[in-house]
């Protein structure tokens, strides 16, 4: 992570890319290039900034395209926006678009058919505790060989409960078996919905879909106006169980995140609560 006077920015090498997660007003509009200049220095192919409405005009007039849009995302109000810049044209262009076009018809045809979420008899649910670390962590490297956010470090975890991660975990007996967390912005009244596991043996059973029926009453309680979620592009389960929960789709981001060691694309969905 690096900041940049009130601008949050992670960057690295695992994902080949900078991306901007938090814009201060101040910093605007000489985060722009302060970002291009970033990407440039490390050789990064591509810039990816989650982007108030106001921030989009100058990245748009300096070579960023708009990969995705969310209605509101800040405060209800305000809409969102997920622009990037590429410096590659192996990056830019899409790999498997017609896989991309077959999960995104299928999870269309299943928008908002979810039933009532119940986990499986002999299983429980609850938020996450600093207790849980090493069990979260020891989940995280079963179901991903590697990560764009360190979450197989149990410090890690435990460094992001006390900022603005609630993680969610299911159990049988004393042995977790999924998790998923959402990533809080208070001020901007929005959460991502991400980080979903499932240990292999265990898929199929609705756990995912429980979990994100969990996560959203939690942050209601905080004053959260809406959710979205960034889910791989080429996975049927994830895609479907969010449009099954009645999320819009708001776009693709071409090979934007590094998933067990490779470049995946991922779409945005979002949901006002």
């Amino acid at each position: 992570m690096e900041i940049i006077g009130e601008s949050l920015i992670q960057h690295g090498k695992a994902n080949d890319r900078a991306y901007v997660m938090k814009i201060g007003k101040n910093d605007y509009p000489g985060i722009v290039g302060d970002v291009v200049a970033l990407a440039r220095a490390n050789g990064y192919s591509k810039i990816f900034v989650k982007a108030p409405a106001f921030a989009r005009p100058a990245f748009m007039d300096s070579g960023f395209v708009e990969e995705a849009r969310v209605p509101g995302l800040f405060q209800g109000e305000e809409d969102g926006f997920f622009l990037s810049r590429f410096f590659s044209p192996e990056r830019e262009a899409e790999g498997q678009p017609d896989l991309v076009a077959e999960i995104l018809e299928a999870a269309r045809q299943k928008r908002g058919k979810t039933g009532d979420a119940k986990l499986p008899a002999g299983h429980a649910c609850r938020v996450m505790q600093k207790d849980d670390v090493e069990e979260m962590a020891r989940l995280y490297r079963q179901v991903f060989a590697s990560y764009p956010f360190p979450i197989h470090d149990p410090d890690y975890l435990a460094r992001t409960m006390d900022e603005n991660l609630s993680y969610y975990g299911i159990w049988i007996d004393s042995r977790l078996i999924a998790l998923s967390s959402a990533e809080i912005d208070f001020a901007g009244k929005n959460a991502e919905m991400t980080d979903f596991a499932t240990l292999p043996e265990c898929r199929g059973s609705g756990l995912a879909t429980y979990l994100l029926d969990q996560m959203e009453s939690g942050i209601k309680q905080s004053g959260i106006q809406t959710a979205y979620t960034i889910a791989r592009a080429y996975s049927f389960g994830m895609n479907i169980t969010f449009a099954k929960h009645g999320y819009a789709f708001g776009g693709t981001l071409v090979h934007n995140t590094q998933i067990s060691g490779n470049l995946e694309s991922m779409n945005v969905w979002y949901k006002h609560l």
